[in-house]
């Protein structure tokens, strides 16, 4: 009796943590777009980790003949507990969300993996190269948990058959939305679409946007990161309302086409294009791809709509666009530009600029925000605020009002006296300069970064956290680097530029880590940025 109610623990426990270790499988895929050849790509460079290595490990320990199989069993009951805790309890920067279209893709994985399980548990199995169980042999303990383990370790391949087989469900779905999205539209005739894309900066523009254009119009805007079609869809089903007169919607892109499809979709007639540079260039493979990509938002306007351009960045500088009106603004490069700023001046209570432009247009901002990206991403959304007939005095209000995007350059004290500046989202090589140069211009106390680099750059990986390194030396105090992965191209750059002793780098291997240092380290007065990826979904 006792045996068959430890039996069964060990079966329910571990069938807990297979489906379980499915959802980090989906959260990934789902961060892939659901998209399989996204998803394999990512899956080559994380296939061999601890987490399904220490699976395999319990595999060999159930098959050896060192332990009886329910002594195994128990054992691997136990680690399946403390994993399931570790999966339940991890934080994530885009956490999963579960939607419909999950539940279908678990529903599916599970049905197959019961369908794998079953016949094991279920029916008398043959001896084979291991021995029988002590307990009833409808119920071979080593011969079931090896299946179950084997499910767990290969549960992508499981996962990217699911999403085959589900294939012609989801278009079958996707369609009918998309259709139905497409009806809701054709009802607003008068509402203005505003499209905005870029390498970065895109969702902060949008937010900021929304805020000044809601001094005068109703404004809906895609929330969160609800910046691929499906997301735009579910958008405009869910949240559209007769009564809105604008809608802002952010698009974002991993592959070329994919700013075309969200522009098929909700035809826009003004478009902001805030930067670009090399982000994804894994699926990318080059700065070219992503230029021609955020661009197909310029390519896609009518005749008579508008496209805002921010030339401080060499492929959209070099970008001529011949379709539509361009207005281009720029903080630093500011050659043939429209609008560009002044008068810069940064305090304790944010910062104040002025934005120049045709016809004598003189703007004096003030703004809780801090840093370069900030005055830029502001700008485009004050051009085109002007554009869409807001006074400037509304403008001004808006901007003094607005508040900082969560995990974007965010400022915060603490009650000890510490500054945190919270740029944990930010994961681009321009950003992450301007983030240490708004770190740099804090002087009350030290400046610390706390990193684990950048991800999704495919071969410039290296290189472009070298050049974070170089930064990170001229512009701080202490730097403490997170994790492995991109560990010896920052420490190569920081001791590059040679301005960094070496016990102001530490070196840490996780998060939570960098945490327990920074607890017996910080002072008032000192300055902490979080800067890229902070917690990171993959790595």
């Amino acid at each position: 009796m006792l045996t068959t109610i430890i039996t069964t623990c060990i079966y329910t426990i571990s069938s807990i943590y297979m489906l379980l270790n499915f959802k980090r499988d989906i959260h990934a895929f789902q961060q892939n777009s659901y998209r399989v050849s996204r998803y394999y790509r990512w899956l080559k460079n994380n296939m061999v980790t601890a987490w399904r290595l220490y699976d395999v490990a319990m595999l060999f320990l159930l098959l050896s003949t060192l332990l009886l199989p329910l002594l195994s069993g128990i054992i691997i009951a136990i680690s399946a507990i403390v994993k399931c805790v570790m999966i339940l309890r991890a934080k994530y920067k885009k956490p999963l969300v579960m939607t419909k279209r999950v539940w279908r893709l678990y529903t599916c994985v599970g049905v197959i993996s019961l369908g794998i399980l079953l016949p094991f548990c279920l029916l008398p199995t043959p001896d084979l190269i291991i021995s029988p169980s002590p307990i009833p042999d409808f119920v071979n303990m080593r011969y079931a948990l090896s299946i179950l383990l084997l499910i767990t370790i290969f549960s992508w391949a499981l996962l990217i058959a699911a999403a085959w087989i589900m294939t012609p469900v989801e278009k079958h779905i996707a369609g009918k939305y998309r259709k139905d999205a497409q009806r809701i539209l054709a009802t607003m005739p008068d509402l203005k679409i505003i499209g905005i894309t870029g390498s970065f900066g895109k969702t902060s523009t949008k937010h900021y946007l929304h805020r000044i254009l809601s001094e005068k119009y109703d404004v809906l805007m895609t929330p969160g990161s609800f910046n691929t079609p499906m997301g735009v869809i579910r958008t405009i089903r869910e949240h559209l309302k007769p009564y809105n007169e604008i809608f802002i919607c952010e698009m974002g892109a991993k592959q070329k086409g994919d700013v075309k499809e969200i522009c098929e979709l909700v035809r826009p007639e003004m478009g902001i294009i805030t930067a670009v540079g090399p982000m994804h260039l894994e699926t990318f493979k080059s700065i070219d791809n992503v230029q021609s990509t955020k661009f197909e938002l310029a390519d896609a306007l009518p005749q008579d709509g508008l496209i805002v351009v921010n030339n401080d960045f060499e492929y959209c500088a070099n970008r001529a666009v011949d379709n539509v009106e361009t207005i281009r603004y720029a903080v630093v490069n500011t050659d043939n530009v429209d609008y560009r700023t002044s008068e810069i001046k940064y305090t304790p209570a944010g910062t104040e600029f002025t934005i120049t432009g045709p016809s004598g247009i003189r703007l004096t901002l003030n703004t809780k925000l801090i840093g370069e990206c900030n005055i830029s991403n502001l700008m485009a959304a004050a051009i085109t605020a002007l554009r869409l007939g807001v006074e400037p005095e509304r403008i001004k209000y808006a901007v003094s009002q607005i508040e900082q995007v969560e995990h974007r350059l965010n400022v915060k004290r603490t009650a000890g006296g510490v500054t945190i500046i919270d740029d944990a989202f930010n994961s681009n090589p321009e950003g992450s300069r301007m983030a240490v140069e708004a770190l740099s211009r804090f002087t009350g106390g030290r400046r610390i970064i706390v990193t684990p680099g950048m991800i999704e750059l495919g071969d410039k990986q290296y290189e472009l956290n070298k050049a974070l390194g170089k930064h990170i030396a001229s512009g701080v105090d202490i730097a403490v680097v997170v994790g492995q992965y991109n560990r010896q191209a920052i420490l190569d750059g920081i001791n590059s530029a040679g301005k960094l002793p070496d016990n102001s780098v530490v070196p840490v291997d996780s998060f939570n880590e960098a945490q327990k240092f920074l607890a017996t380290f910080l002072q008032s007065g000192d300055t902490v940025l979080y800067e890229n990826d902070l917690p990171d979904t993959f790595k």
